[in-house]
């Protein structure tokens, strides 16, 4: 063996054997940083190639949110623009006047030209200018009271829940439709909003038909919602986006929008009275919503004698038609015998409240208590509830 090996830096010797270990190539700053660059832009990609977006604003679904999409890709392209000529411009000057070796001449100084100052302070100046015209534009459009054939509704916010009145849609006795939670709403017409809230500020949010709006206690703000024809059929899911206390994440709602002829018979359905049962399951749980639901809840019902009357109190959502709603508890289950059952027996472990901080007499109520109802009472009432279509 030539000896020479033992003092070689990458050998070691084990009695008659050697063994050779290079050295580790460490990573290249360059190739690590280029990785990183394309692991970002393949999780942006990948993380764009979803087409189920019901809560994103780049999905317009009406009039009024394709006029701010509009809006956010001019906006959008004008800054691509200036980013890339920016960077370009970067890049350029670092490669043509970088330092180089033996090159030890200063670079031309232009620290106090006036000319070149004017102009980079009156190029920003001429795009905001040019941002701000369609800007405004689009907010006067928006903001602008809704004309013509409009369905007027009245939404009011409470912790934590929705309330939708439609003041022109009456019955014959003259009570407006009343519902919660569901908004239906027809494709191709304009609904205008009146909001106010009832007890804090919540916000209505429903990201595809329009922007967000503050409901203020005492103040009444406005939204126009026109879907578009295509859009008939589909269920948006909204929001409360203005924190309201405990149940604030839970205060969710949808919005049907309807074909206008499925709006029509949607509208004549829900104006048509709850009958009362005589018998069965649903005529004890009747019994029981007249004792217990009726201290904070509403419905308008038909007795077996053929009279119509309202019976309870409208501190909660109205019940009238509870079983023809696809959800319950502001839109957080899907309304079948399980969760309602699931519901009545014990709510605040499916949704954050405060029942003991109820007032009735002040008509604030945080919660719907557990009412200690038996499985028996509870199994009735689900029957009662769920026959209201």
């Amino acid at each position: 063996m030539d000896l020479r090996v033992l003092y070689h830096p990458g050998v070691v010797v084990h009695g008659s054997r050697c063994d050779v270990k290079l050295p580790r190539r460490k990573p290249s700053p360059r190739r690590s940083a280029v990785r990183l660059v394309l692991l970002v832009v393949a999780a942006v990609a990948l993380a764009s190639c979803s087409s189920v977006l019901p809560q994103s604003s780049l999905n317009p679904k009406s009039v009024e949110t394709q006029k701010i999409d509009e809006l956010w890709r001019l906006v959008l392209g004008i800054a691509t623009f200036i980013f890339v000529a920016v960077q370009l411009a970067l890049v350029v000057s670092i490669v043509k006047w970088r330092s180089r070796e033996g090159d030890d001449t200063e670079p031309r100084q232009i620290h106090g030209n006036t000319r070149l100052e004017i102009v980079w302070t009156l190029i920003p100046a001429v795009i905001l200018a040019v941002v701000a015209v369609p800007t405004l534009r689009t907010l006067f459009e928006l903001r602008a009271p809704a004309e013509g054939d409009v369905l007027r509704v009245k939404v009011t916010g409470h912790q934590w829940w929705w309330e939708f009145e439609y003041p022109d849609i009456v019955g014959p006795d003259g009570r407006p439709l009343v519902t919660a939670n569901e908004l239906h709403i027809p494709a191709g017409k304009t609904t205008e909003l009146e909001m106010t809230s009832v007890d804090v500020i919540h916000s209505f949010w429903v990201p595809p038909l329009a922007g967000k709006r503050d409901l203020v206690p005492g103040r009444l703000t406005y939204l126009k919602l026109t879907p578009l024809e295509s859009a008939a059929g589909e269920v948006i899911p909204g929001q409360c986006a203005e924190y309201c206390w405990l149940g604030h994440a839970d205060m969710r709602f949808r919005v049907f929008v309807d074909a206008p002829a499925d709006f029509d018979a949607w509208a004549a359905a829900q104006l048509e009275p709850a009958q009362v049962p005589t018998e069965g399951p649903a005529a004890a749980g009747f019994e029981t919503f007249m004792g217990t639901c009726t201290a904070c809840h509403q419905a308008k019902v038909a007795n077996p004698d053929g009279t119509v009357e309202v019976v309870g109190t409208r501190i909660g959502p109205d019940l009238t038609h509870f079983g023809s709603r696809a959800t319950l508890g502001a839109a957080i289950l899907e309304n079948t015998d399980e969760h309602l059952r699931a519901w009545i027996d014990d709510p605040s472990q499916l949704k954050a409240m405060a029942p003991e901080l109820n007032d009735l007499q002040a008509g604030r109520v945080l919660g719907m208590p557990d009412y200690g109802l038996t499985p028996q009472q509870i199994s009735e009432l689900v029957a009662l509830l769920q026959s209201w279509k």
